[in-house]
């Protein structure tokens, strides 16, 4: 429940939260807080919580303790990855609806319209009253600028008159972002908010997500959005919650060291508890029996340091192996002429390939441009209205990885989808193989329907991996994969000594995996020497220029325009206080953050040291380090804030 709290700059305030199952604790001791300006990214493997925290955050859930504070005033926008939105009207109006008057005039607007086409003297001046209303609403320009969102979230102008009902699974996803977007809340949770955009749409959001004025909690997979967005790294454990005050890719070299640093220090503890339990033992009845006595008390009172939480471990417990297979010839796929028409509209025309060994061609482009078109009349999936042909080459043992997850049948259990492939295998030896692909306990014999989309996924891809192959056909692998999950598979797929090719919006899995890329857009395909970085380089477009405002009628009132200059003149007196504010608090914080880290210098040395006799003044140090830390990492945020506000 989210309860109303008075504070200056902090907008939520997240306290002391624990949430679990039947007595098995999800997370707990979940303590943060958001203010206006903050990007933060919530990372952890899939199944720690992180959708579950948001809907806590968002109050759509209760937790088992804690509190979730919102400021009284402050508004939260909330984008679900699985949350349906209504089917009716149309899709401009699916986008308002956040905007209750101007919805509803807009409504009002088309009615009196309708009932003006008879020429009565009454409707006529109804349709002037409204459209005057509509006028003073901003009606216009709220339309304007819902369509330019809309715009870059892959909607054409005719698009917005398209009734909702008829957009597919992805263009629902799309719109129910840009309608969490539209609103411009003060704090915006966003979970997995790339899944359904494509490259274009992905560099548009991080733009608006760097210039929105609010605060943004966000959960993804994708290392570059995270990476291209957020200041801040979160970690959600199972026993408390990490913060780290740097973008994902330097939080994941720090979180190493921490964790090396802190098994260390509990293994140095341990190693004395050891021997002052083997002194004990020779001492209690000898001579010494007072000094054993007297450290047994000691080990009573000892507060034992725990083994510090690893999130990540389970989660790169997981095994993508490919199974030795045939060499194909050095040409593989020998593809002319290929050509696509979908719904009267052209994708692609005369494209030619020649695929060889070892090859992993990416294949990019905007949504509906046709790369899974493409990708499966190479893989000689396309129907008989497709153009063109592939000759294919030598020894090929081909799989398909089908992004809609086809070959997964939703009605079997997982140990039951792998014997289909796989009748030799006996349940236990089907069992022993889910395990490399993270399916443990009873996981394996629990029904697919039942699935995450990151089960799922992982299920598709230990099918596709039963059995030898030597060239790849994937399209969208990591779509619900956590990163751990798309980190091995890159692995995997670089040491794969077949041929690859794959669809994927995901540029860090792109960077990594691809050796020559092939680009859909406006009804033609072109290929692309080197990786993705080359391509992205050489072609990417410049971001689309924002949209003018247009210019409002320069004829006012005298009395209008010395208002507005009296206005204007408290909002630049009050903005410039505001900065010298925040300029005199990043001083103070300039000075504590560095008195802090002489602290934590200080008592890290002494932590190094060896520990005498006095260990539990050694916890102690310890738990005063962590506390120090975090403290520090705290003022680091708010600093880092602050400086890019006041530039």
């Amino acid at each position: 429940m989210l309860v109303p709290l008075a504070l200056s700059m902090t907008v939520l305030q997240v306290a002391d939260l624990r949430f679990g199952y039947a007595g098995d604790t999800l997370f707990e001791g979940v303590t943060f807080t958001l203010a206006i300006g903050d990007r933060v990214a919530l990372v952890a493997p899939n199944g720690s919580g992180k959708t579950t925290l948001l809907r806590i955050v968002a109050g759509e859930a209760d937790a088992d303790g804690g509190s979730s504070v919102l400021r009284r005033d402050a508004t939260l926008g909330y984008y679900r990855q699985s949350h349906e939105i209504a089917a009716e009207g149309d899709v401009l109006g699916a986008f308002m609806a956040g905007f209750g008057e101007v919805v509803a005039l807009r409504a009002e607007l088309h009615r009196v319209q309708h009932e003006a086409a008879t020429g009565e003297a009454a409707a006529l001046d109804r349709l002037a009253d409204v459209t005057d209303r509509y006028h003073l609403a901003r009606g216009d320009d709220l339309e304007h600028k819902v369509a330019a969102l809309a715009s870059h979230l892959g909607f054409s102008g005719n698009d917005l008159a398209r009734p909702v009902a008829s957009l597919s699974g992805g263009e629902r996803g799309r719109l129910r972002l840009g309608v969490v977007l539209a609103q411009q809340p003060d704090v915006l949770l966003l979970d997995e908010p790339t899944n359904h955009l494509d490259l274009d749409s992905i560099g548009w959001l991080e733009e608006w997500l760097k210039d929105f004025r609010g605060a943004v909690l966000v959960v993804s997979h994708d290392r570059a959005f995270l990476d291209n967005v957020c200041r801040s790294t979160m970690e959600l454990g199972r026993r408390n919650l990490r913060i780290y005050p740097m973008r994902y890719s330097d939080y994941v070299l720090a979180r190493e060291d921490d964790l090396a640093r802190e098994r260390a220090l509990v293994e140095r503890q341990q190693d004395m508890v050891a021997k002052t339990e083997d002194f004990i033992r020779k001492n209690i009845a000898g001579q010494k029996t007072k000094q054993a006595q007297s450290r047994r008390k000691m080990l009573d009172k000892l507060e034992r340091i725990e083994r510090p939480e690893d999130v990540w471990a389970s989660a790169e417990r997981i095994a993508f192996r490919f199974a030795p297979a045939a060499r194909t010839g050095d040409i593989v796929l020998d593809a002319s002429g290929l050509g696509a028409d979908r719904g009267g509209r052209r994708l692609f025309a005369d494209f030619d390939l020649l695929v060889r060994r070892g090859e992993r061609i990416g294949i990019v482009g905007p949504n509906g441009a046709g790369k899974s078109t493409l990708i499966k009349l190479l893989a000689g999936r396309g129907g008989p209205e497709d153009a063109g042909s592939v000759k294919r080459g030598t020894n090929l043992q081909e799989g398909y990885f089908d992004q809609h997850l086809g070959d997964v049948d939703p009605r079997l259990t997982a140990v039951d989808n792998v014997r289909r492939v796989r009748g030799d295998f006996t349940v236990e030896a089907a069992r022993q193989y889910l395990a490399r692909f993270r399916f443990w306990g009873d996981d394996p014999l629990r029904v697919v329907s039942g699935f995450s989309g990151g089960e799922r996924s992982r299920l598709a891809l230990a099918k596709l991996l039963l059995e030898p192959k030597n060239l790849l056909f994937l399209d969208e692998p990591t779509n619900h994969l956590d990163i751990p999950a798309s980190e091995i598979l890159e692995e995997a797929l670089v040491g794969f000594e077949g041929t690859v090719l794959l669809v994927s919006h995901d540029r860090r899995f792109l960077e990594n995996v691809t050796t020559r890329i092939v680009h859909v857009r406006d009804g033609q395909a072109a290929v692309y020497p080197g990786g993705f970085k080359d391509y992205e380089n050489a072609s990417r477009p410049p971001p689309k220029a924002a949209p003018v405002a247009r210019k409002e009628s320069k004829i006012k009132s005298v009395a209008v325009a010395e208002a507005d200059s009296k206005q204007k003149y408290e909002e630049q007196r009050g903005a410039a206080r505001a900065v010298e504010k925040k300029k005199r608090r990043i001083q103070e914080l300039e000075a504590a953050i560095a008195t802090g880290e002489k602290d934590l210098d200080r008592l890290r040395a002494k932590l190094r040291e060896g520990p005498g006799e006095d260990w539990e003044k050694l916890a102690t140090m310890a738990r005063e380090e962590q506390a120090l830390a975090k403290k520090v990492d705290t003022m680091l945020i708010e600093w880092a804030r602050l400086s890019e506000e006041t530039k």
